[in-house]
């Protein structure tokens, strides 16, 4: 005899929502949907699948056999996970769906059969616009993959007609959350302040453990930081949250874990989502207790008339080769295993060779590895032939006829594809929004009925409190800022925060653009702007440029700028001594 509740017939409650993540990324921790559901109580738990590199392993999943396309983890979860959330009536929010949203959905239902569950499943469709490219002017032939990013009304839908489980396509990541948030409290779409308000939460709990701790600057200060558990966001009538974790779980929830979280991965003051417009600039943060966050001022404005659209395709082929130089003339090494490449390669040299020398070496060093440095080339070339077996060759041959030690960390291969991610935009009225309801029935999500033309943040240049006077001493910028780095797109975003009046007064008119360009040199070449968060003590740095075309396409060392912040944090100013003498106060 199956099990399972009839959802439908649980009204949304008066009080906050409890939405849960236990994911934030395609290979996240597969056993967090248990910990999650077994660990405390939840309405909704949610998990996020999708970036810009998944929407390409997906698109190459379905090249390869049409019936793919969606996160095939989630579904193993489900497995085991499934009857827990029947038990406990949480709902479960995800964007798992992929480039297949309702193939996945089928795959669940023919799951819950088999595990003997009955539970209600619906699905959102329409992001994917792959066969209409040419017609949009996305390109044509048709990309790998062309997704716009849809909002929460869809999620919204199957929900209040019972679903147990929803699973979308691309949506934004806050939207997951938002959804839930809109359904429980009976939002609607123009109670702007209240969705901006859950979009910051979506945003919190976006990238799962990244709020408890993950990956945090400070990560010294965390008392049990080795296994961390997965955030929770408790969302209030007029959207302002508390962010929070089950207790007993590692990590912590600060107000700095949540102004890191705040940070990342944003091109402006202006959260720019299909539903809503949020000015981050007004977000504020409060202790609310161990490990709780309170979120609130979130102000919100009408959503721009267009959705932006995640477009890959395949933009060539790609080898790569890292020679190790050992000891002495570490640069006439270089020189010399480069000139002998390209001259190999004279003949049919690919589209472009890109060298980097890391100089990984220490003068008179006690260990091998330690007097080493390396030399990397990457080849790429539109066809697969030049970087291919010609490639590895070349490099092959010149291993008793170059500098001495000659070695590689290992041998080429054969020519991999890689993608190229750009970002359109197209009409939100041109994009069919779709919710597949657990009986069957299509509701149409209509386009936004408010609009507005793209609005910025307030002028906060001058709000900063004057710098701290006095004595100054040289030290790494982050015995005194957090970072937190990311990538989108071509682009690379770098926050910077501190806990004190003084020392962000200090940070603004210290960390300008040009001062960055010295201490990053990397980033001197490309057009970068300086975003100011007076509320969070913060800047917020967009590079354009670094990453090239995408993580996917980009040959830099750290291809999607996760450590540029780290970076910054290890450079050495002249920072104020009364900074330095309270730099727990100040970080």
């Amino acid at each position: 005899m199956a099990r399972g509740v009839s959802v439908a017939e649980q009204p949304p409650g008066k009080g906050p929502i409890r939405i849960g993540n236990a994911s934030g990324f395609y290979g996240d921790r597969f056993a967090a949907m248990r910990e999650m559901l077994t660990g405390g109580p939840l309405d909704v738990l949610t998990g996020d699948y999708l970036a810009e590199l998944t929407m390409l392993i997906l698109g190459r999943d379905r090249m390869r056999d049409p019936g793919l396309g969606y996160a095939r983890t989630f579904l193993r979860q489900l497995e085991e996970c499934l009857g827990l959330a029947v038990d406990r009536g949480v709902r479960i929010v995800a964007n798992a769906g992929g480039l297949a949203p309702p193939r996945l959905a089928d795959a669940i239902r023919e799951l819950a059969d088999r595990l003997g569950l009955t539970v209600h499943i619906g699905h959102v469709e329409g992001d994917d616009l792959r066969e209409r490219a040419a017609e949009l002017g996305f390109g044509d032939p048709p990309p790998l993959a062309a997704n716009a990013y849809l909002g929460c009304w869809g999620i919204v839908e199957c929900l209040r007609a019972g679903a147990g489980v929803v699973v979308t396509g691309r949506v934004t990541d806050a939207s997951l959350v938002v959804g839930p948030a809109a359904w429980w409290h009976g939002w609607d779409r123009k109670n702007w302040d209240a969705l901006a308000g859950a979009t910051v939460a979506g945003h919190v709990l976006e990238c799962g453990a990244h709020a408890t701790g993950g990956n945090y600057a400070h990560f010294t200060e965390l008392a049990d930081p080795v296994h961390l558990g997965f955030p929770i966001a408790e969302v209030y009538p007029d959207g302002s949250s508390v962010i929070t974790k089950h207790p007993g779980t590692g990590g912590a929830v600060t107000t700095d874990t949540v102004t890191a979280q705040l940070l990342y991965e944003i091109d402006e003051t202006v959260y720019l989502g299909p539903d809503v417009l949020t000015r981050l600039d007004s977000v504020r943060l409060a202790a609310d207790g161990p490990d709780r966050v309170r979120v609130a001022g979130a102000q919100g404005l009408p959503p721009l008339p267009t959705l932006k659209v995640g477009v890959n395709r395949i933009g060539g082929h790609r080898n790569a080769t890292t020679f190790v130089l050992t000891g002495l003339d570490i640069e006439e090494k270089a020189a010399l295993a480069r000139a002998q490449l390209e001259h190999a390669l004279r003949e049919h040299p690919p589209a472009s060779l890109e060298w980097t020398l890391a100089r990984t070496d220490h003068p008179d060093a006690d260990s091998e590895q330690e007097a080493s440095a390396l030399l990397t080339v990457v080849a790429k070339d539109p066809r697969p032939e030049p970087v291919g077996r010609a490639f590895s060759a070349a490099a092959v041959e010149l291993a008793l006829a170059s500098y001495p030690g000659f070695h590689v960390t290992a041998l080429p291969g054969d020519a991999s594809p890689y993608g190229v991610f750009s970002a359109a935009a197209v009409p939100q009225v041109e994009v069919s929004h779709v919710a597949v309801l657990p009986d069957g029935r299509r509701i149409t999500v209509p386009p936004p009925a408010t609009t507005a033309e793209r609005v910025v943040g307030a002028d906060v240049e001058d709000s900063a409190p004057p710098a701290p006077p006095g004595r100054t001493r040289r030290a790494p910028l982050g015995v005194v800022a957090g970072a937190r780095s990311g990538d989108k797109g071509g682009r690379a975003n770098l926050g910077v925060w501190v806990r004190s009046d003084p020392a962000y007064g200090w940070l603004v008119e210290t960390l300008t653009v040009d001062r960055l360009h010295e201490l990053l040199p990397e980033t001197a070449k490309f057009p970068t702007t300086r975003h100011l968060f007076p509320n969070l003590r913060a800047l917020e740095f967009v590079i354009d440029g670094l990453l090239g075309d995408g993580v996917a396409a980009s040959t830099r060392f750290d291809p999607q700028a996760k450590a540029l912040g780290e970076w910054l944090r290890a450079r050495h100013l002249d920072i104020p001594v009364s900074l330095l003498d309270t730099s727990g106060d100040a970080l």
